[in-house]
């Protein structure tokens, strides 16, 4: 496949779906033929358990029932959308992939590691973005930009959760320096953007 995927991935409020726009329109300027997904979402089945995950916080969802309902959206978006997007060689904007799994819910709920990790690698069968951006940003400064917000399942569980999330990204940001680009999230919107788009252009190929 001659396509490429792009994940933005980082804690709420660090300004993902902001990047995600400028981005998608640069590279649709530059000639590019880019399909923007989020997750969990952009299929039906996708969007439907997106509502049972985030919306309805009153259900008592295990942590292990919560990772698999997330790998469950992220198979059904690979299969229905990513894999034939690739195919056709487009880039793939997805804002948050199975990185985000690893770190909510390995590093976060602190379950097993390795086994959250092996199960992404058959829910998204083996794929792997060519990029992966890391929108860094303080548990403070994110309760803060959200404070007027209604919190969903993931950021009503408290700043300690969502350390354990950052330093999680950060762990795996680490591990893979090629792959990942970490951002400063308070820096200018217009700063950010020129720093991914330099990074995207230097690893993407011209259409």
């Amino acid at each position: 496949m001659s396509g490429m995927l792009i994940s933005l991935e980082g804690i709420d409020g660090s300004g993902k779906s902001t990047q995600a726009d400028r981005l998608l329109n640069h590279l649709r300027a530059a000639g590019h033929t880019v399909t923007r997904v989020r997750e969990p979402g952009s299929t039906g089945l996708s969007e439907a358990i997106r509502g049972m995950l985030l919306e309805h916080t009153d259900l008592n969802l295990s942590d292990r029932a919560e990772a698999m309902l997330f790998s469950a959206a992220r198979a059904q978006l690979v299969d229905e959308v990513i894999l034939p997007a690739l195919s056709r060689s487009e880039v793939i904007i997805c804002d948050r992939f199975s990185d985000s799994t690893i770190a909510y819910q390995g590093y976060g709920r602190e379950l097993p590691l390795e086994q959250i990790s092996n199960t992404q690698e058959l829910v998204t069968r083996g794929l792997v973005p060519s990029v992966s951006i890391l929108f860094d940003l303080s548990v403070a400064d994110s309760l803060a930009r959200r404070a007027e917000s209604d919190d969903d399942r993931m950021e009503a569980a408290g700043a300690a959760f969502l350390e354990r999330v950052r330093n999680g990204y950060l762990a795996l940001a680490a591990k893979d320096a090629q792959r990942w680009l970490v951002v400063d999230a308070t820096g200018s919107i217009e700063h950010i953007s020129g720093e991914i788009i330099a990074h995207v252009e230097s690893r993407i190929e011209r259409p």
